[in-house]
């Protein structure tokens, strides 16, 4: 399927990149303009990149209700997405100041994005690759499954350091690439499906528990530390659910074939909450 080529630079310096998530610089400064895509860009056109179809686990999570505090999920395989997202795309000796890069080698690499919208925070929802292309600047360009497998997202996909999570504009046949390579990430229990809890059930007994030890899908991980905020920092799950309803994420469920919200597929039992179906079932509409 087409999607809009860009060519660019990577540049994580003074940013904290993580393992779905860095900067880009194009090489025409007005490229999201003259494409039309509502990218929140700076004056030389740099962006953040949001990486279409996965998700990495949280290295610094602010809640998005008043009263909480930074939260991350277990940070050895945060990290190891972050470090490999950065490696794929050229960079070596990484030095950082907690989550923030102060030093790479080299400052910058070359690439380029394939893409066709942006999200409602204005980051381009991107396949990032490392190395020049042949094709023009600004060209439509059809992701072959080859192209696709070339990507930094799917690079990730395939070593299980990331969670599959679909959205609507996703192209089903570039889905069902990624949804093989996760399976086989899966089965081989590489990353985070070494100790994945997410349609197996995540014992939340505290705050720490939930940064330090448990490995759930990262959607989850965040309505989850959101919904503690209002609460004060307590991990009781009574009234989960009813808050996943009133935040109301819309989904399809692929293996069933309709329309659902993230509340219907989810379940407390006590302490415990898991997900009814694995991540890659799962197609989220944008907000």
């Amino acid at each position: 399927m087409p999607l809009n080529l860009i060519k660019g630079h990577f540049t994580p310096l003074h940013s904290q990149p993580d393992g779905d998530s860095l900067h880009f610089v194009p090489d025409n400064p007005a490229a999201f303009a003259i494409l039309h895509l509502r990218a929140h860009a700076s004056t030389h056109g740099g962006v953040q990149l949001r990486l279409d179809a996965i998700d990495a686990l949280e290295t610094h999570y602010a809640p998005r209700v008043s009263g909480g505090f930074l939260q991350h999920q277990p940070l050895h395989l945060a990290h190891a997405a972050g470090a490999q997202l950065l490696s794929v795309l050229g960079f070596t000796d990484v030095h950082r100041d907690g989550e923030t890069v102060t030093a790479s080698t080299p400052e910058q690499t070359p690439g380029y994005i394939l893409t066709r919208f942006a999200d409602t925070h204005g980051r381009p929802v991107a396949f990032a690759y490392a190395g020049p292309s042949d094709h023009d600047d600004l060209s439509d360009v059809f992701v072959s499954e080859d192209l696709l497998r070339q990507s930094a997202n799917f690079q990730l996909m395939a070593q299980g350091l990331v969670y599959p999570t679909y959205y609507s504009k996703l192209f089903p046949d570039l889905r069902n690439v990624l949804t093989t390579a996760a399976a086989q990430a899966r089965g081989d229990k590489t990353g985070v499906w070494q100790a994945d809890a997410s349609t197996s059930g995540a014992s939340i007994t505290s705050l720490q528990a939930l940064d330090d030890e448990l490995v759930i899908l990262p959607k989850l991980f965040r309505r989850l530390v959101d919904f503690f905020a209002l609460g004060g920092g307590s991990v009781a799950l009574d009234g989960f659910l009813d808050f996943l309803a009133s935040r109301d994420d819309r989904l399809f469920v692929l293996s069933d074939g309709h329309a659902t919200g993230l509340d219907n597929i989810t379940q407390v039992e006590g302490q415990t909450v898991r997900l009814t179906h694995p991540p890659e079932e799962l197609v989220f509409l944008e907000a």
